[in-house]
């Protein structure tokens, strides 16, 4: 959805725009040309790899970088010595990147570590979080991370599977949720998309983040200022629409989602669950 990011943030020469997920850094690159040459974006990604398979995409254009999670833009605006900016993105989608290092586990067909992690140098990967939690609280991860109805079952299998080897890769979890979920007819998800969402949602802490960034970002804007959130479930988009619609700081300016068109998913399958959410802030 890159020019609808752009079209909405309002980028333009001399705007200073921050992007809270670089990913592959489509949107940094893009939103650099649009506000070049007197503007800039500020571009941040918890993901050290990501950063660095992104540079080629953002080279001698006016972006700066920085690593860190989203929540930690007030921080890069003070360190920056930035009052405030002009509009703030986060696109909460996996980039193409992660989703082909098969040392990741973003894929189901990995043969790689079930790892999940965005940044692998801290917290729990996910083949340890399957490996240490009990059947009640696996389902309940399942159910509430994944909106997984046979969350129980699933849950049942994984903790019996685990007890004749170890599940340690991607492909050997999806296998086993197929094994106990039909595939609905005439249904493109795989059967193991909600499992796995649930897997990395939970390793990750995304909701939490969402939440804290979602609470912090406002302010971060001057008036006028735009926010705008690509989510890709509905956990992460219910979650973008109540702030948006409580916050006394915001104005809606998106009544219903914005979605991407069909030549957009017929070049990028993984868009046809994007949806895009804008706010602008309200003077004081």
């Amino acid at each position: 959805m890159l020019e609808e990011v752009a079209l909405w943030l309002q980028a333009a020469p001399g705007k200073t725009l921050v992007d809270g997920t670089l990913g592959g850094g489509g949107h940094s690159a893009e939103l650099a040309r649009r506000v070049a040459p007197a503007g800039k974006v500020l571009a941040i990604d918890i993901d050290p790899e990501a950063i660095e398979k992104a540079r080629p995409a953002i080279e001698d254009l006016p972006v700066e970088v920085a690593i860190g999670s989203y929540t930690a833009i007030p921080k890069l605006l003070r360190h920056q010595q930035q009052v405030c900016v002009d509009g703030i993105l986060l696109d909460l989608g996996l980039s193409s990147d992660q989703l082909a290092d098969v040392e990741r586990g973003f894929s189901f067909r990995s043969r790689g570590p079930l790892d999940l992690r965005f940044d692998r140098s801290r917290g729990e990967p996910a083949w340890k979080l399957l490996a240490r939690l009990d059947e009640k609280n696996l389902a309940d991860i399942i159910y509430r991370f994944g909106e997984e109805r046979l969350s129980r079952r699933i849950a049942r299998r994984l903790v019996a599977a685990r007890h004749e080897r170890p599940i340690r890769t991607a492909d050997s979890l999806a296998q086993i949720v197929r094994s106990c979920v039909p595939r609905s007819r005439g249904h493109a998800i795989d059967p193991a998309t909600r499992t796995f969402q649930a897997l990395r949602i939970a390793v990750n802490q995304e909701l939490a983040s969402l939440e804290q960034a979602l609470a912090l970002l406002p302010d971060c804007l001057g008036p006028g200022g735009r926010l705008a959130i690509i989510s890709f479930h509905s956990l992460e988009d219910r979650l973008v629409k109540h702030a948006f619609r409580a916050d006394p700081r915001l104005q809606v300016l998106t009544r219903r989602p914005l979605q991407a068109s069909a030549d957009e998913i017929v070049q990028n399958p993984s868009a046809r669950s994007a949806k895009l959410r804008v706010a602008e802030r309200i003077a004081p």
